[in-house]
């Protein structure tokens, strides 16, 4: 016999509640990571010396270069800043002296840091993405001392957005080692997040047995 309506039992809110969490774990969940306010940000810019190229805008900075555009700071001696249409800034950094250029972005909503060196750094606003090349090295921090995590190969990438790097070496490896080297803490010893997702690339010959990574040149932290 079917009860009218009004006459139905009310399911009890025990089982109301347990309906309504599996309905919830059911929905697709929203990204871990929101897009990146720096992106958006203005660049600002501080050099010795700077030509600008209206037609082209193309900027070319000279001499003690440091380049802010949020979180991000890059430090080198010659960096040349181009514009596209749309408004997005992309810049390449390099060191004359022989030192290595310095790149340093926050993580969203987290006290950590991804700081790297390379004798080339190629950032795209656009895509918040930055490639390292020659000699590159990239640490994770927690805050701006703790390192947690290093990797160095000779080609390092690093997207902003998705918190996602690759690292590659070659048999003519500037480092003087085919292969990569990669140092990662376990999370519950530091009290840091999860590690940067990565993907690390081998040379074709395979290479020899990792050697220590070649010591990078202390930078000043601001």
């Amino acid at each position: 016999m079917t009860l009218p309506p009004d006459r139905r039992p009310a399911l009890p809110a025990r089982l109301l509640a347990a309906i309504a969490l599996l309905i919830a774990s059911l929905l697709p969940a929203t990204a871990a990571h929101a897009e990146r306010a720096d992106r958006d940000k203005p660049v600002f810019i501080d050099a010795d010396n700077m030509t600008y190229d209206d037609l082209k805008q193309v900027n070319v900075y000279i001499g003690h270069v440091v380049l802010t555009k949020g979180t991000i700071l890059i430090k080198a001696d010659r960096a040349v800043v181009t514009q596209d249409p749309q408004g997005y800034q992309y810049a390449v950094a390099t060191m004359d002296s022989g030192g290595l250029a310095y790149f340093r972005e926050k993580r969203d909503g987290l006290d950590e840091y991804i700081e790297g060196n390379a004798d080339k750094l190629e950032y795209d606003g656009k895509r918040d993405f930055t490639t390292l090349t020659g000699r590159a090295i990239v640490r994770r921090l927690q805050g701006l001392s703790k390192v947690i995590d290093t990797v160095s190969g000779d080609v390092i990438t690093y997207d902003g957005q998705k918190d996602f790097y690759t690292a590659s070496s070659t048999s003519g490896s500037s480092t003087g080692n085919p292969r990569v080297h990669a140092m990662l803490s376990p999370a519950y010893n530091n009290g840091a997040s999860a590690p940067v997702a990565a993907s690390a690339s081998r040379p074709a010959d395979g290479g020899n047995a990792a050697s220590p990574a070649a010591k990078t040149p202390g930078t000043d932290k601001q």
